[in-house]
């Protein structure tokens, strides 16, 4: 499929209220067409894997191309170089999580990447660094807890950032470690409690909304 017949069958999809719907939600209206994930989706399995057309939706700057870009990528394919520089035009939050659930945690560079962007100063790229840990806690069937525990320290060192975007993801990557087993949830409790005493307001929102799920009955009842 060509670019051009892509970026029609985006435009032909529109819907100005879903685009008003979504900004409500704090996605960036520029260059959106208001199309719903589950049709996007549909249009991958037709597409189906083409690296070179995940390059030009992508460069084309629509919010919906790119999150088809990341689904229809090869994540065999992908380099460094291009998840640095997808991740420094992201400017939505859920372009920056549908291309780490869809494409970057895929890569052999996702454990590294993770760590490398959640130190970063801009919000998004940051954000994508706890989004990669979320996504490799909760996908990765093959990582280990030591790969996994490695994130506990970061978490806490980060869990003052009180930006929106930042500290959601934070509490988003806690969360999904301590949600994968027994060993890992005791740990990320340790580590919510320690982030819950610290004189910081973002902090404490941080470990004490993890804390509810992670020592809820339902997920305390998954781990037996």
């Amino acid at each position: 499929m060509q670019l051009n017949d892509v970026l029609s069958k985006l435009k032909s999809l529109s819907n100005p209220k879903n685009v008003e719907g979504m900004t409500r939600f704090g996605i960036n209206p520029v260059k959106t067409f208001g199309i719903k994930i589950p049709d996007l989706r549909k249009m991958a399995k037709e597409i189906t894997k083409d690296h070179p057309l995940a390059l030009e939706l992508w460069d084309s700057g629509y919010h919906e191309a790119r999150i088809l870009a990341s689904m229809i990528d090869d994540p065999k394919l992908v380099d460094e170089k291009q998840m640095d520089s997808w991740a420094a035009d992201f400017d939505s939050w859920d372009v920056c999580d549908q291309t780490a659930m869809n494409l970057f945690w895929l890569t052999p560079f996702a454990h590294d990447k993770a760590v490398e962007w959640s130190s970063h100063q801009e919000e998004f790229i940051k954000r994508a660094g706890f989004a990669m840990m979320s996504v490799l806690a909760w996908k990765d069937k093959q990582a280990k807890d030591e790969q996994l525990l490695e994130f506990l320290p970061i978490i806490k060192r980060e869990a003052i950032d009180s930006r929106n975007f930042v500290k959601k993801a934070v509490n988003w990557a806690l969360r999904q470690i301590g949600k994968r087993n027994i060993n890992l949830n005791k740990k990320a409790i340790e580590v919510a409690k320690e982030i819950q005493s610290m004189d910081n307001k973002t902090a404490k929102w941080i470990a004490g909304d993890a804390l509810r799920e992670l020592q809820s009955e339902a997920v305390q009842k998954r781990m037996d």
